[in-house]
C-alpha cells in the first residue's frame, strides 16, 4: 500500500494531522488489529499442520 497523506499545518508550519483516504486508514487500522493478535499470542505453543489436521478431523470439523 502506498499512502499519500495530506497534513494539516499550524501557522509556523508544523505539522498537527494528518489526512488520509479511508480506504487507507482501515488497511491500517486491520493491520494493527492483526499486529496486536500476534503480540497477544506470541508466547502460545505452536502445534504442527498435522496433529492441527488431526485435532479438526477428530472434532468433526474437517
Amino acid at each position: 500500500m502506498i499512502v499519500h497523506p495530506e497534513y494539516i499545518t499550524d501557522d509556523k508550519g508544523k505539522k498537527l494531522s494528518v489526512i488520509i483516504p479511508i480506504s487507507d486508514f482501515k488497511e491500517l487500522i486491520e493491520d494493527l488489529e492483526d499486529l496486536a493478535a500476534i503480540a497477544e499470542r506470541r508466547n502460545e505453543s505452536t502445534i504442527s499442520h498435522e496433529d492441527l489436521i488431526e485435532e479438526l478431523k477428530k472434532d468433526g470439523l474437517i
